[in-house]
This record gives structure tokens, C-alpha cells and sequence, in this order.
């Protein structure tokens, strides 16, 4: 990727995850196409071809690649990075595939006896700092299916944390006891607020038991029972964070019906909250590791 000449010509850059991939064609830190497939790395068997395919549709340019394309089930296993780092440790470890092809390196950190690990959502952290989003010294998230909290102190990571929310109500919603219950709709309401309050008290496995009692003696209509069991996991996702955290602002990067769901519970304890635009975030991330790459 050695281009001092080039840190501000063209790019494609990609955020490429386990099921899903967005490509991107900037020029002078704008985008002025874009792509969304379902081409994730875990259905992916021929990585070249994909970037050729890539190449062929966005431009014959220089890529950079973040996400799962470069974990084990990827392009090339990339080791992780260890935090505190920023976007200059990341691109002084970009993994070149060949002289116009990178991938960018996750991140992995040590709390205590937990660990963890990102991939791709480091970009969208980082560069929401770069890009003026977010203070250098914040509490960021990441709802989803994993839900990513991170820490930056002076526009570094320092620590992480993933919390399976989003994959605890999938699966509570298609197995188990309360499926039948909890298939309805999820909104911001009466509901999914006294869930919340619910959840922060941390008892989850009783309250999730509590969803199918109440229904049994008439207590809460089943039509609730969705919203409520979905406060219940974000409440306690979010109760734990901002009791660990310094300040209860929380900047998320998400999109509109998700970051209202964890606006409203983070106000709910207590909190405040702004939505910040993730793949604007994205762009700035990769772009800045652009030009300190070249």
C-alpha cells in the first residue's frame, strides 16, 4: 500500500462482515458510490475473485478492506491488535495482500479475566473521532447483534466490551419458553421502558422468567411482551455500561429504529444519548488510515 504520492487519490474501501458487505468508492475523503450485498465473508469461497468483482464495478484503484475478511473465516487471519491503540497503530499493522490490497487489523483487549475482540467496528470508532463526531475522551456503542461499548480516552480505544444482546433476543424470540410470546413488535413505549427499569436491576434470568408469569395471570398483555423482553436485555446491557463508565453520555453509532430503542433505555437510567452516523464514521475511519498508510 506504499503510495505517498496517492494518500488522497481515489480508493475503494470495504466493511466487510460475516453476512453482509458494503463497498465504498471515495475520492478526496467523499463517497461518491457505494454497494451493498450480501457477500459476506462466511459465504465467501474465493476472496480474489470478489475483489476483482469489486474492482471491475467501483474501479480499477487501491482497497482497503476491514472486518471479518480478515479473521479465520476470512481472506487471511490478521492478528488482532492489542488496546490501547488508535488509527496510526492500525495502519502501521495493515496485512498487504498485494501492493493495492490490505486488510485492516481488529482490536483485542484484557479487562480483568474477560477478553475480547473487534473486528470493523474499530474503524467506525475511531473514525468517528477523526471526523470531529464524538470528543477524543467518550463512551461510544455499537447496538446489534453484538453490541460493541467502547471507551476512548485521547481518540483511543483503551477498552471494550461485547455484550451478546441482540443474539440473546433472537434466540429467545425463535426457541425456548417464551417464543410464543415474545413475536411481536418492539417499540419504544410503556412497555419496553418498564422492561429497562427491569433490567437494570440485573436479576436476568428471573426476570426473563417473569415474561411468561405475568402472561399466565393476566398481569401483562402478550402484545407487550416483545417490547418488554427487549427492554429487559438492552436495560441490562446498558445499566452495566454507564455504571462502569466515567461520564452517562453515550455516543451510538446506529442506525435510526435500534439507536432509539438504546436512546430511550439509556434516558431511561438515566443517561443521555446521541446517534451518530455510522457509515459516515466508517468512511472517516478508513480515509484517515488512507493517508497515514501512503
Amino acid at each position: 500500500m506504499a503510495d505517498p504520492a496517492g494518500a488522497h487519490d481515489p480508493f475503494i474501501a470495504v466493511d466487510w462482515g460475516t453476512t453482509n458487505r458494503r463497498a465504498f468508492l471515495i475520492e478526496g475523503g467523499a463517497v461518491v458510490r457505494t454497494e451493498r450485498d450480501d457477500r459476506g465473508a462466511a459465504v465467501v469461497e474465493d476472496f480474489p475473485a470478489e475483489v476483482a468483482g469489486l474492482r471491475a464495478r467501483l474501479g480499477d484503484l487501491p482497497m482497503l478492506l476491514a472486518g471479518m475478511v480478515g479473521s479465520n473465516i476470512g481472506w487471511r487471519a490478521v492478528p488482532y491488535i492489542a488496546a490501547p491503540a488508535g488509527l496510526a497503530v492500525l495502519a502501521a499493522a495493515l496485512e498487504p495482500i498485494d501492493g493495492r490490497t490490505a486488510i485492516v487489523p481488529g482490536l483485542s483487549c484484557r479487562d480483568g479475566g474477560r477478553a475480547d475482540v473487534m473486528r470493523g467496528e474499530e474503524v467506525q470508532l475511531l473514525g468517528a473521532v477523526a471526523a470531529g463526531m464524538v470528543p477524543a475522551d467518550s463512551l461510544l456503542c455499537q447496538p446489534g447483534t453484538h453490541c460493541k461499548w467502547a471507551v476512548l480516552e485521547r481518540g483511543e480505544i483503551v477498552r471494550f466490551t461485547t455484550a451478546m444482546t441482540g443474539e440473546l433476543f433472537s434466540l429467545l424470540r425463535a426457541h425456548g419458553l417464551l417464543a410464543r410470546q415474545i413475536g411481536g413488535a418492539v417499540n419504544d413505549g410503556a412497555a419496553f421502558r418498564e422492561g429497562v427499569t427491569e433490567g437494570a436491576r440485573r436479576d436476568l434470568a428471573a426476570s426473563l422468567f417473569g415474561i411468561r408469569a405475568s402472561g399466565l395471570l393476566g398481569l401483562r398483555d402478550d402484545a407487550d411482551a416483545a417490547a418488554y423482553a427487549s427492554g429487559l436485555l438492552i436495560g441490562a446491557d446498558v445499566a452495566a455500561r454507564i455504571d462502569e463508565a466515567a461520564a452517562r453520555t453515550v455516543h451510538l453509532l446506529a442506525d435510526p429504529a435500534l439507536g432509539a430503542l438504546y436512546a430511550a433505555a439509556i434516558e431511561t437510567l438515566g443517561g443521555s444519548a446521541t446517534i451518530v452516523d455510522s457509515h459516515a464514521a466508517f468512511v472517516a475511519g478508513i480515509t484517515r488510515i488512507r493517508e497515514l498508510s501512503a
